[in-house]
């Protein structure tokens, strides 16, 4: 099990704190040429991704393969409110379990992962609320984070999908 930083900003950890948010995407890079069709497949404790089709390039030279920076399953990632990437360990507030990596192209994120990505629906000023709207709350959140770096949502950049969970030693 390895321990290692994740940065999200001070919305997206109350998000976490109030049990509103399990999920993150991170853009893949460099991203791989092509479509490589179903979602990769965990192979190892070395964070390696194996690809269906394996004819697809990665960053490592080896066909089929790409590393993943946010880790694995058991691995844990403390999420600092501040910039806290200087700070000692000790000072991490939430203490984050990773259950699940997958990646997948940005635009097949279905509801239920808008929502664990912590997206509220539409609400009226009449208290009316908008079914099937967290997509797209969470397609211009991406926008205002990805879009200027070139992997906005029209883009649909394979990211990873790192399901998470509070662990139990996160500080109140």
């Amino acid at each position: 099990m390895k321990e290692r930083p994740i940065l999200f900003s001070s919305a997206m950890v109350r998000a976490i704190m109030e049990g509103r948010k399990s999920q993150t995407r991170r853009v893949v890079k460099p991203q791989p040429d092509g479509d490589v069709g179903a979602p990769f497949l965990f192979q190892n404790s070395d964070d390696i991704w194996t690809a269906h089709d394996p004819r697809y390039p990665c960053e490592h030279g080896v066909a089929g393969e790409w590393h993943c920076p946010y880790g694995a399953p058991g691995d844990r990632r403390e999420a600092r409110w501040r910039l806290g990437i200087h700070m000692p360990r000790l000072a991490s507030r939430i203490t984050l379990e990773i259950v699940n990596v997958r990646v997948e192209r940005l635009q097949e994120i279905r509801e239920d992962d808008a929502k664990a990505e912590g997206c509220q629906p539409v609400t009226h000023e009449d208290g009316a609320v908008d079914c099937g709207t967290r997509k797209t709350t969470f397609a211009k959140l991406w926008d205002s984070i990805n879009a200027k770096r070139g992997y906005g949502w029209e883009a649909n950049p394979h990211v990873w999908v790192i399901e998470f969970r509070m662990t139990k030693d996160a500080k109140e």
